[in-house]
């Protein structure tokens, strides 16, 4: 069968020699060739070819621009320290909510009491790898990139001494928040544990990761609890704002949600979200209408930049399948997030790194791609999808 590759690699390494005459023997003269004619009219002809590109471009942007403005139904998720902010765009209109009760945030600031502490000493922490169970799973450049102030320097003293007064307020403060008792005692004693730490750090002037291992297991199991009290939280609110969505736009329309999730990188997997979202959604339509997008800080425009991605994302589904409507082999590799391009690089990179010259230098090129093509497509990752799906 024909693959995206033998058509597209397949294309440069023979037909561009045939339909180009003797460009390929210009370029394996001298690699990407030396210019025969004047620097002017080289430029002038390069400039002819850039336009090409340039004007897809252009035509691509402006259907994607149009196409963002008719998506609908779609739902926006933006994570938040509060349990997230969705949006519902549908037929024009604009519905933001914040559906996660208030207690899933109280859960998780007390949660991240221990992570608090360790914010404020990493940086003056030895740069030797502590003694502790997991040491060899600790990078020792990129603790040393952390521990970058070392032990010597005390200027943690004060922003720790302030972070005790937070914790002390926080204890002082959290009958009256009425919180459920078994989240209220998690609460107090991780509150109770952490003021005990940093009394007995301020006092020695000296810490290391022993001792604070110490107190993180100390708290970690009430730290499950304010977990369960966060995820049902979640859960609870999501899932009820998602039954009242569904009902507003009928089974039909549901049927045909999108929906874009954006969180922080380092936590855009198995994202909270998401797997709430998902059992929600028609689950034949998950794979294609549910986007998790990974970003490095927040968005000041979540709604815009969603429309835009989706926005790609569904007309490239459907110019995979327009462009190269003759072999579903070739649209199904044009889908999703691998690049056309990265196929040959593999190729040409071979299956231990090394790059092969021959295999982009003119004439030479023929032979040893079309061999390559004819027996390596093993280093593709969609052909070695296609062969676990098949047991081969």
């Amino acid at each position: 069968m024909t693959t995206r590759r033998t058509v597209l690699a397949g294309a440069t390494a023979v037909g561009a020699a045939a339909a180009f005459g003797t460009a390929g023997q210009a370029l394996a003269a001298d690699e990407f060739g030396t210019p025969t004619t004047s620097s002017a009219a080289q430029k002038d002809a390069r400039d002819a070819i850039r336009k090409v590109n340039a004007d897809m471009r252009s035509n691509y942007a402006a259907l994607k621009a149009d196409l963002s403005k008719r998506l609908s139904p779609m739902i926006v998720v933006t994570n938040t320290a509060t349990g997230g902010q969705f949006t519902l765009l549908y037929n024009g209109t604009t519905d933001t909510v914040q559906p996660v009760p208030e207690y899933f945030e109280l859960a998780k600031s007390i949660a991240h009491v221990p992570l608090g502490i360790y914010s404020i000493l990493a940086q003056y922490l030895s740069d030797q790898v502590p003694n502790v169970p997991n040491r060899d799973r600790i990078d020792a450049h990129d603790l040393d990139m952390v521990a970058a102030k070392g032990q010597s320097d005390h200027s943690w003293v004060t922003p720790l001494t302030n972070f005790r007064t937070t914790l002390t307020t926080a204890r002082d403060k959290l009958t009256a928040a009425g919180l459920p008792k078994d989240l209220h005692d998690s609460c107090k004693f991780i509150l109770d544990e952490a003021i005990h730490y940093i009394d007995g750090v301020l006092h020695d002037q000296t810490f290391d990761i022993p001792g604070y291992d110490v107190f993180s297991g100390r708290v970690y199991p009430k730290i499950r609890t304010n977990m369960v009290f966060s995820a049902k939280a979640q859960i609870d609110g999501i899932e009820g704002q998602l039954k009242k969505w569904r009902t507003k736009l009928g089974e039909a329309a549901w049927s045909e949600l999108y929906v874009v999730v954006f969180s922080i990188w380092t936590t855009s997997v198995l994202n909270q979200a998401s797997i709430i979202i998902k059992r929600c959604m028609d689950q034949s339509k998950v794979d294609s209408h549910l986007i998790d997008v990974p970003t490095a800080e927040m968005l000041s425009d979540p709604i815009a930049v969603a429309r835009d991605n989706l926005a790609r994302i569904v007309q490239d589904n459907i110019a995979a399948e327009m462009v190269f409507a003759s072999d579903a082999e070739i649209a199904t590799a044009l889908k999703g997030r691998q690049d056309l391009l990265s196929e040959e690089i593999l190729n040409q990179i071979g299956a231990n790194g090394t790059t092969n010259p021959a295999s982009y230098k003119g004439t030479a090129a023929t032979a040893a791609t079309a061999a390559a093509l004819a027996a390596g497509k093993d280093a593709c990752p969609w052909h070695q999808a296609q062969k676990a799906a098949v047991g081969v």
